[in-house]
């Protein structure tokens, strides 16, 4: 009974996080999106370019915060992450100049990456329960997904109201305040941090989760799919609401009333589709899961490139931001959670999360030249492409999760 009230109590804490943080960042990003290109003044190129330099340092960032939390502390990596992010947050309403607001995304993606591998690490070594964490993945990201929602709504409004540089400020704030929910409420009782030779140890983590990866084709695979994917869907949501605003949004409404009912309508079709689909996020339906997600990206991408208006280019980004992206992010992360071992499970997160990001610099750069020397819709049909070359690569039928060896 008492383990019960534990278990019960970590995924209780862990789901009430994420849907918090989920609220701010979204919120924040809805707000800071609308901010750069408005108040800015940022171009297409620019707005892609701060994405592709921002993957950039998270990409040389992320593995060394994986291989610290699994040496040193999984709940501390979290709050660093936090106070890291609410600093980055509330900076980007304090500046409007190209230079600044790229050092703000760029400590803003930093404070992501000790966070990426952390968290999932965190809940299932101390919920130490694996024949229900899949469950408990489904279930955090339909909360991410509800609190993003919220978070629009009430930083969309706080917008709307006042300025865009006092709501990303507030947001910002509130961050660095929820760094104290995780001092108080994570506890950390099954992980034992080294305590002689840290960084020798921090080495043979390393190692170790790379010869769990070189030992798992289904693992690269799934690194592969998601290098694709996250490319495609962080490029073309970066230029979505440049191309809303090229298309013209209703004239009797403001674009961040819009965008923010883009957002949530999104957000809500996603968690209703995550809860449809629950029983599918894993096993041997993963591979067709994935696959079917990636085509209704890549069909939502190529009619947002090429809509003949804003309403219609709108349904096409509630599509592919709603039911591609969380898909193919939560089976990604059950994939991996699945065939990963509890000593060097933060890390081999990690690079997973380096899989995005370097999917963002390659995918971001190349599509940003391609908004710059051709046109943006041209560069969103390159989107396109990428969702339908990760459908390719998914095509194998998935190999079922063992318990992998590391060496």
């Amino acid at each position: 009974m008492v383990d019960c009230l534990v278990s019960s109590s970590l995924v209780i804490s862990f789901v009430r996080w994420t849907w918090l943080r989920a609220f701010l960042h979204n919120g924040w990003w809805l707000v800071a999106s609308l901010y750069m290109v408005v108040d800015a003044g940022l171009s297409a190129a620019q707005i892609v370019l701060i994405g592709a330099v921002q993957g950039i340092f998270a990409l040389l960032g992320e593995v060394p915060a994986g291989v610290l939390a699994d040496t040193f502390s999984r709940k501390w990596s979290l709050v660093l992450s936090q106070v890291l992010m609410g600093t980055a947050m509330v900076a980007t309403g304090l500046v409007t100049s190209f230079p600044l607001l790229l050092a703000t995304q760029v400590l803003w993606g930093l404070s992501w990456t000790f966070a990426s591998g952390a968290d999932i690490a965190w809940i299932t070594d101390e919920l130490d329960q694996p024949e229900l964490i899949s469950a408990v993945l489904s279930r955090t990201a339909r909360a991410q997904l509800t609190g993003a929602a919220t978070g629009l709504v009430a930083l969309g409004a706080l917008a709307w109201a006042t300025r865009r540089d006092v709501a990303i400020v507030v947001g910002g704030s509130a961050m660095l305040v929820l760094a104290l929910y995780v001092v108080l409420r994570f506890t950390e009782r099954r992980f034992t941090p080294a305590r002689t030779a840290r960084w020798s140890t921090s080495w043979t983590i390393f190692r170790s989760g790379v010869a769990l990866v070189r030992q798992s084709p289904e693992i690269r695979r799934i690194f592969l799919a998601t290098f694709l994917i996250n490319g495609a869907a962080d490029a073309g949501g970066r230029l979505a609401p440049k191309q809303l605003l090229d298309l013209g949004l209703p004239v009797s409404w403001d674009p961040i009333v819009w965008l923010t009912g883009i957002g949530i309508l999104a957000l809500i079709v996603g968690a209703v589709v995550l809860r449809v689909v629950e029983k599918r996020l894993d096993g041997e339906h993963a591979s067709h899961s994935y696959r079917v997600a990636a085509i209704v990206g890549a069909v939502g991408m190529a009619v947002l490139a090429f809509a003949p208006d804003s309403v219609s280019a709108s349904a096409a980004l509630v599509i592919v931001s709603g039911i591609a992206v969380p898909l193919t992010r939560i089976i990604a992360v059950i994939w991996v959670n699945a065939r990963t071992t509890s000593a060097v499970r933060a890390t081999t997160h990690s690079f997973l999360a380096q899989a995005e990001y370097l999917g963002e610099v390659t995918c971001g750069l190349a599509i940003a030249l391609i908004a710059t020397l051709v046109s943006l819709p041209v560069a969103l049909a390159g989107s396109a492409a990428l969702f339908v070359l990760t459908a390719a690569v998914m095509r194998r039928p998935t190999t079922p999760a063992v318990e992998p060896r590391t060496r």
